[in-house]
C-alpha cells in the first residue's frame, strides 16, 4: 500500500461521465431564462464549482437575482431529468479495490448534497465512502474547505491525502489544503490546464489510476 492513507475524489468528469448532461442541463436552463447563449465548452469549463459559482462564472455582469434564478433552474432542470450518466470504466471497480486495500475514501464535489446523494444510491456506492464534502456545505473549489474537513474528520495528515479530479478546482484546492492530487483527463479541463496545477502525475482514465497507486 502506498503513502497515502485519504484519496478523495471529485465526482463529475472523475468518476462518472457526466460532463454532456451538464452542459445539457445548463444550455436549457440558460434557454429557459432567455439569457445570452454560450457555447458548450464555456460551460463545461465552470464544472466543479459550486453552483452560484458556476452561474456566477458564466455570467459575471448578471445581477445577484439572475444568478440565483439560473442556480436554481439548473438544479431543478438536472433533479427532474432522466439520468443518463454512467460511471466511467473501471469506476466501480477502482473503488472497491482501494476499500479493500483499507483506504479511506472521499468524496468533494461541486454537487449538492442533494444531488450527490442521489447518485450514490444510483450507482450503489455509497458504502464505500468514509465521508462526502459538498459545495452547498462547505465553500466552492478550489478553497480547500472540503478537503480540509475531510481530512480533519477522518484524522489524516495532507501528505498523506491524494486528490484525483479532472479540473483545475479540484488540483488547486488540493495544492491550497497542502496535499497532493492526480488529474485525469477524461473530463472537463484538458492537460495543459491540470499540469499548471502540480499534480503528482497525469492519467487518461480510471484504470490508469488504478496503476499509478499500484506502482507507488
Amino acid at each position: 500500500m502506498s503513502h497515502y492513507q485519504l484519496i478523495v475524489f471529485d465526482w463529475d468528469g472523475t468518476l462518472m461521465d457526466s460532463t454532456g448532461h451538464i452542459v445539457s442541463c445548463m444550455q436549457q436552463a440558460i434557454t429557459q431564462l432567455a439569457l445570452s447563449p454560450l457555447d458548450d465548452s464555456a460551460i463545461s469549463h465552470i464544472i466543479g464549482l459550486g453552483l452560484n459559482e458556476a452561474a456566477y462564472a458564466l455570467y459575471p455582469d448578471a445581477s445577484a437575482t439572475t444568478v440565483e434564478k439560473l442556480a436554481n433552474t439548473y438544479r431543478e432542470i438536472w433533479l427532474n431529468s432522466p439520468q443518463n450518466t454512467p460511471l466511467f470504466d473501471n469506476a466501480q471497480n477502482l473503488i472497491q479495490t482501494l476499500a479493500n486495500q483499507d483506504y479511506f475514501l472521499g468524496v468533494a464535489t461541486g454537487k449538492s448534497r442533494r444531488g450527490l446523494d442521489k447518485v450514490l444510491k444510483s450507482t450503489s456506492l455509497e458504502s464505500f465512502f468514509h465521508a462526502t464534502r459538498c459545495a452547498d456545505e462547505c465553500h466552492s473549489k478550489p478553497h480547500p474547505q472540503m478537503i480540509e474537513e475531510l481530512m480533519d474528520y477522518l484524522g489524516v495528515d495532507p501528505k498523506a491525502t491524494l486528490m484525483i479530479g479532472d479540473t483545475e478546482y479540484d488540483l488547486q484546492m488540493a495544492l491550497n489544503a497542502g496535499a497532493d492530487s492526480l488529474g485525469i483527463s477524461h473530463g472537463a479541463h484538458g492537460v495543459d490546464i491540470l499540469r499548471a496545477c502540480q499534480p503528482q502525475q497525469i492519467v487518461d482514465d480510471l484504470h490508469q489510476v488504478q496503476t499509478f497507486l499500484n506502482n507507488l
